[in-house]
């Protein structure tokens, strides 16, 4: 403390500035700490948005986004008023930052910000209902756990109906804190579910790999091998499997790539079940049942005085 007192003294004497005491909330983030952890949320966010598109008092729903729905660009009527829809993707965006549950919705529907249409629309409004259920919700940042790091990668092959792109879904849990994740369509169409998932993989590497370097920077230098969890076998036999098959020739940057930080011992790809799959939120629209039980998973709270 008594350097963090220094630091603070000499910022106050080359800057005007003010100390505000301990963070409490900070760019529409809320930061309420216990002794479980610090949790982070957007409550007030939320609620400002519900008013400023006049759904403060609507039904909520149990999932951000139809099940049964596939969204086409050229479905509905253009908006007249594009800005409007691109706004209220914008927040959404920003608001991904404590809410991985709708990484994915934000995810797709961020997609049509060009030429939105009316059906695009709605189903953003859908996504205002499931967070007007949903408006505690946030992650807790553990204080008692061990510094363990681990990644679940997925990928949802060809999923995407206008390009047949498949969508690449990762995130990476510090003990029992969520700390990085996200939802992103690979740059080219996959030939088989296992080049989707293998290239979902080699994207969780990378990121594994620079969080790595950033802890190791913060002081967490032994961390060892990061289990990699992955529900495709066929994925997993292509990293550990040093021949490479014709089939495998179009991704075999990728290949060469997983296989020297898995002979490395920096990561260690690891099978999981589908139905244990946390990364599946990233990728695709789960049962709410399964939404619940992968959100519990991933680290995703509701605060003890909100419950």
């Amino acid at each position: 403390m008594e350097a963090v007192n220094d630091t603070k003294k000499f910022l106050n004497s080359q800057f005007k500035m003010t100390d505000l005491g301990e963070l409490r909330y900070f760019l529409g983030i809320e930061v309420d700490r216990s002794e479980k952890g610090i949790f982070l949320s957007q409550k007030k966010y939320i609620t400002d948005i519900l008013e400023e598109y006049k759904m403060s008092g609507c039904k909520p729903l149990k999932l951000p986004m139809d099940t049964h729905v596939k969204l086409l660009s050229t479905a509905g009527e253009l908006l007249p008023h594009p800005e409007n829809y691109q706004k209220l993707i914008g927040k959404l965006i920003y608001l991904t930052i404590t809410r991985p549950d709708i990484a994915f919705t934000v995810h797709v529907l961020s997609q049509f910000m060009h030429s939105p249409t009316s059906v695009h629309f709605q189903a953003a409004k859908r996504v205002l209902r499931y967070l007007s259920g949903s408006k505690d919700q946030g992650i807790l940042l553990a204080s008692n756990s061990a510094a363990e790091l681990q990644a679940y990668c997925d990928s949802d092959w060809a999923g995407c109906p206008n390009t047949r792109r498949s969508t690449s879904g990762f995130c990476l849990i510090l003990g029992n804190s969520p700390i990085a994740w996200k939802s992103k369509k690979q740059s080219v169409v996959a030939r088989s579910t296992a080049e989707a998932e293998y290239r979902s993989l080699a994207m969780t590497v990378c990121e594994v790999l620079w969080v790595k370097q950033l802890l190791k920077d913060l002081g967490l230098t032994h961390l060892g091998s990061t289990p990699i969890f992955c529900d495709n076998k066929a994925a997993l036999a292509i990293s550990a499997n040093p021949v490479h098959h014709e089939k495998t020739k179009h991704v075999e940057i990728d290949c060469n790539f997983i296989r020297e930080k898995a002979v490395s011992d920096q990561i260690s790809p690891t099978y999981i079940p589908t139905s244990e799959q946390v990364a599946d939120v990233f990728t695709k629209i789960l049962t709410v049942g399964q939404h619940k039980i992968l959100l519990d998973k991933l680290g995703v709270h509701v605060p003890s005085h909100s419950a």
